[in-house]
């Protein structure tokens, strides 16, 4: 028999945090200010355990470390992906992430390219992508002139909007969004702006503006939206929403009985929406599992939503 390892999510408690991930997904969090569920994570800011089986209790880094061939005995000094649940109450920092060379000279990190699958969102909610600067010092000069109406590309978003967020893109999620995110395990982020917001002493939180203008793409170039194609499974459909060379996310929308056959090192498998069967056990949304390289196929049931994130 192959491993299906369930996941104990670790949760983050933040400023624009708040209280979703229990109204919705039923999570038992920590306060009403959380702000990421880290679903599937091995990094060492967040490292979760196995919920049940032979592994119960270890960590996902110990099974990186000690099992190795549960992952096909792949290579790297860590667990590669990450995937998070993203409660923004308020806006968040806007920020932007380093690339693999960047991030190894200065943090010692992997990099940080992530892509977002807007879960729900209040009305009105808008996120930021990109920037309207055509060189460097047009950019640094919005900075410094803290003209970020101008600068920032915002729009507005709703359920079932995907993003795919290449390293060196400025970047926000803004309040009443729950995001499925998807990223390399990386726990890396440079703020360029934080809207002067005080925490609770009444300071700032810190800024990191030169390295943002460091690794920031300029000019910002959108991406040709890959056009979601969507492939009829057994009972539903399956939407590729990005495959890249850090990761690929494939949505399943299933209405019955489906097998899903692994031909990768691992599965990271989060249930969206619903509920059913996972090889004979019970599963909710908000149920997340490492399907690990020893497991050729997953016997799913049930009407569900069900994420897929592999290399």
């Amino acid at each position: 028999m192959g491993h299906v390892l369930k996941i104990n999510p670790v949760f983050k408690e933040m400023i624009w945090g708040g209280h979703k991930l229990r109204d919705v997904y039923g999570y038992d969090i920590p306060s009403d200010n959380t702000g990421e569920c880290w679903a599937i994570s091995a990094h060492k800011n967040g490292d979760c355990t196995i919920s049940d089986g032979e592994f119960a209790g270890k960590t996902l880094s110990s099974l990186w470390d000690e099992h190795r061939e549960l992952f096909a005995n792949i290579e790297g000094d860590q667990f590669p992906l990450l995937v998070k649940i993203i409660d923004a109450c308020n806006d968040l920092s806007v920020q932007v992430h380093p690339n693999d060379e960047y991030a190894k000279a200065h943090e010692n990190s992997l990099g940080k390219t992530e892509c977002w699958y807007v879960l729900n969102t209040d009305e009105g909610t808008k996120m930021v992508m990109g920037h309207h600067a055509k060189t460097k010092e047009e950019l640094v000069k919005a900075i410094e002139n803290d003209d970020y109406d101008n600068l920032l590309n915002k729009f507005d978003i709703k359920e079932g909007d995907f993003f795919y967020i290449p390293s060196g893109t400025i970047h926000a999620i803004c309040s009443g969004s729950l995001i499925y995110e998807a990223q390399q395990s990386s726990d890396i982020t440079y703020r360029v702006y934080d809207y002067h917001r005080k925490d609770a002493q009444g300071n700032e939180r810190q800024l990191h503006v030169q390295q943002s203008i460091d690794v920031a793409t300029v000019p910002y170039v959108p991406l040709a939206a890959d056009s979601m194609v969507e492939t009829a499974i057994e009972n539903g459909t399956r939407t590729k929403l990005v495959s890249s060379e850090f990761f690929t996310v494939n949505k399943y929308e299933m209405t019955g009985k489906n097998t899903i056959v692994n031909d990768k090192p691992f599965q990271l498998v989060t249930v969206i929406k619903g509920n059913g069967v996972i090889n004979g056990n019970s599963v909710k949304m908000g149920d997340n599992f490492v399907v690990c390289a020893d497991q050729d196929a997953v016997e799913y049931d049930g009407t569900m939503t069900v994420m897929i994130c592999t290399l």
